[in-house]
């Protein structure tokens, strides 16, 4: 079993930045991918970012590509989510989630663990 806890999440006005953090307790996650993925009110939970067990290979989702950076530290179990430039439509619930596999998946049903979330609130 593992527990996430995310935390980071707030109010921040539009073209401001917030770092997410998730920490892993429970079996060790250094050989499992990690991801985010949030959710908006009414909306699926989307993929935002992934980073391979050995932090050598990460993907985004388009909507976020070149401003946000997933990264990790394997010898504190736990994995970061840097958000730049920040828009109205990054509002939403963040999760941190663990992957049974290596690689960086996008895809959510390969993610056996989730965080309770931080809510990440962009102002005008």
């Amino acid at each position: 079993q593992v527990q996430l806890v995310e935390s980071g999440g707030g109010l921040v006005q539009v073209g401001g930045s917030l770092k997410l953090s998730c920490a892993a307790s429970g079996r060790t996650v250094r050989v499992s991918a990690m991801a985010w993925f949030r959710q908006a009110p009414g909306n699926e939970r989307d993929f935002v970012a992934a980073i391979r067990w050995n932090g050598r290979s990460t993907n985004y989702g388009d909507s976020v590509n070149g401003r946000f950076t997933i990264a990790r530290d394997n010898a504190h179990n736990m994995v970061y989510l840097h958000t730049n430039s920040l828009k109205l439509e990054d509002t939403a619930v963040y999760y941190c989630a663990v992957s049974r596999l290596r690689g960086a998946s996008w895809q959510k049903d390969s993610y056996d663990y989730w965080g309770l979330g931080a809510q990440v609130t962009v102002s005008s």
